[in-house]
């Protein structure tokens, strides 16, 4: 944590408001340490140095991994209206990616997911009801090897309904040296196009009902390019108020 710390320091001081957490399995971190640590320990620390100015926003967590800390720290303070960096509250932002890649609990075993849906719905739902403005994305694969027309179904029926705002779909293709690329019963590529438009149409329905519920909020928001562009805390691109500068905070109504 020293070196991070130093890090961190330096990009602070050189002005930078918004920070990125980022690593692969990131929800895992700190069991690999000598000394007992873990990602929620990581970001209460961070944010209790240097949050007074700073958002920090995390990259995708995986969903065996999600350490339901990181909800206290998204949510405090924010009782009333969401708080500006600089108020004394937390300022881990309301944004999380979490890939789910399909709701058939075979398909998911067959991908080697240590995960079910029913663990996934459960953890998407208790952000939602945490966190109302929170983003929340995820990853769809579409057409995965024995992938069946009734799996497809439930794995629409469930995004259509689902507390998510946004995909990543991603068409299968094999790649070599791949388990998956052993696999029987491919799909055929018709298909599987067919079906990553489909999950594509489900997105933007999702993106906009999200847009439609944050109309009339009040967001804060960090101006960007020339300060006419401002991204909130739950990654609206919005108008920024008139006469900023780049990197400013702001406060925004949706």
């Amino acid at each position: 944590m020293g070196r991070d710390r130093a890090e961190l320091s330096r990009v602070v001081a050189a002005g930078y408001k918004e920070i990125a957490i980022t690593g692969v399995h990131l929800g895992s971190y700190g069991r690999d340490l000598a000394a007992e640590s873990s990602l929620a320990s990581l970001l209460t620390s961070v944010n209790q140095a240097f949050g007074d100015d700073v958002l920090f926003r995390i990259s995708s967590l995986e969903p065996m991994d999600f350490p339901f800390e990181i909800l206290d720290l998204a949510s405090a303070g924010r009782t009333g209206g969401p708080p500006l960096p600089g108020s004394g509250s937390a300022t881990v932002a309301p944004h999380f990616h979490l890939p789910l890649q399909h709701a058939s609990n075979r398909v998911l075993a067959s991908m080697k997911r240590p995960y079910t849906i029913e663990h996934y719905g459960a953890l998407v739902d208790t952000i939602r009801d945490r966190l109302p403005h929170a983003a929340i994305g995820s990853d769809i694969i579409a057409g995965f090897p024995g992938e069946t027309d009734e799996e497809f179904a439930r794995l629409t029926a469930y995004l259509e309904s689902s507390p998510l705002t946004h995909l990543h779909v991603f068409p299968y293709s094999d790649r070599p040296g791949t388990v998956a690329s052993s696999l029987p019963a491919k799909v055929h590529g018709s298909v599987v196009k067919a079906r990553a438009q489909r999950l594509r149409e489900i997105s933007r329905v999702l993106a906009g009902d999200f847009r439609s519920a944050q109309r009339g909020t009040v967001r804060p928001a960090l101006t960007i390019e020339d300060g006419s562009v401002a991204v909130t805390d739950n990654y609206f691109r919005v108008p920024a108020p008139p006469g900023r500068a780049r990197n400013e905070w702001v406060t925004v109504t949706l």
